[in-house]
C-alpha cells in the first residue's frame, strides 16, 4: 500500500516540477532543441536542478541492497543494444524534436486540456498496442 501511495505522490510531484519548469509548452522545448535558431536555454537550470538536487542522494544510498518502499531493484535484464533500441530511441528523439513533448510533461499537460497533448497521448498509447500487437 506504502508503496502504491508513494508513486502517486512521487507523479504528481513530478508532475507539477514539469509545469513549473515549463517543460509542458511544447514552444520551449522546441526552443530549447532550436541550437541554430533562438536558442532558449533557460531548460539546462532545470536538468541542472535535478542534478544537484539528486546526485547526493545516489551517493548516501549506493550500497542499500532494496528501495524504502519495495521487496528488490528492478533492474533489467535485457542490456544489449539492437536494431530495435536503435529504432525506438531515433523515433522517440524526432517525435520530441518535431512536437517538444515527450511522455511524462504530455501527461502532466493533460490538465490544461491542450489538444496536442490529448492528441499525443492517444498517440502514444496506440504505439504501445502497436507494438506489442505487431511484436516489434
Amino acid at each position: 500500500m506504502y508503496n502504491k501511495f508513494f508513486s502517486l505522490l512521487s507523479g504528481i510531484i513530478f508532475g507539477i516540477g514539469l509545469t513549473i519548469a515549463g517543460m509542458t509548452n511544447p514552444a520551449k522545448i522546441v526552443a530549447f532543441l532550436n541550437i541554430t535558431g533562438e536558442w532558449d536555454p533557460s531548460l539546462i537550470f532545470v536538468m541542472g536542478g535535478a542534478i544537484v538536487f539528486t546526485a547526493p542522494f545516489f551517493y548516501l544510498l549506493r550500497n542499500k541492497n532494496k528501495p524504502f518502499f519495495s521487496s528488490a531493484f528492478q533492474l533489467p535484464t535485457n542490456t544489449k543494444i539492437d536494431r530495435k533500441l536503435i529504432f525506438g530511441s531515433s523515433l522517440f528523439g524526432i517525435g520530441w524534436g518535431m512536437l517538444g513533448l515527450c511522455p511524462g510533461p504530455a501527461i502532466s499537460s493533460i490538465a490544461f486540456l491542450q489538444p496536442l497533448s490529448i492528441l499525443f497521448i492517444f498517440s502514444m498509447i496506440a504505439g504501445f498496442y502497436f507494438s506489442i500487437f505487431f511484436k516489434l
